[in-house]
């Protein structure tokens, strides 16, 4: 994997990532002010998120570069050539 596809790859990662770290220690508006969405949150804490997510991310990241690095998977793994038959 090079430079560039591997950037792209973590950038691809990390917006996935996102949307699952997201949800994390929201908690609702008790009080919620006339023109405010109930449902919104009390406090996004969204750079929190965002840092949590960079780790998360560079984690996947790394397992599908080690993955594609050593060969550990490949689309000879999957091709019928490779079983027996009896």
């Amino acid at each position: 994997m090079g430079f560039v596809t591997g950037l792209a790859v973590y950038f691809i990662v990390w917006w996935i990532t996102l949307f699952m770290v997201l949800p994390f220690g929201v908690n609702r508006q008790k009080e919620v002010e006339e023109g405010h969405d109930p449902g919104a949150p009390d406090k996004s804490r969204i750079l929190i998120k965002m840092a949590i997510n960079t780790v998360v991310a560079f984690v996947v990241w790394l397992a599908i570069y080690l993955v594609d690095a050593h060969d550990l998977i490949t689309i000879e793994n999957f091709t019928p050539s490779n079983r027996t038959v009896n």
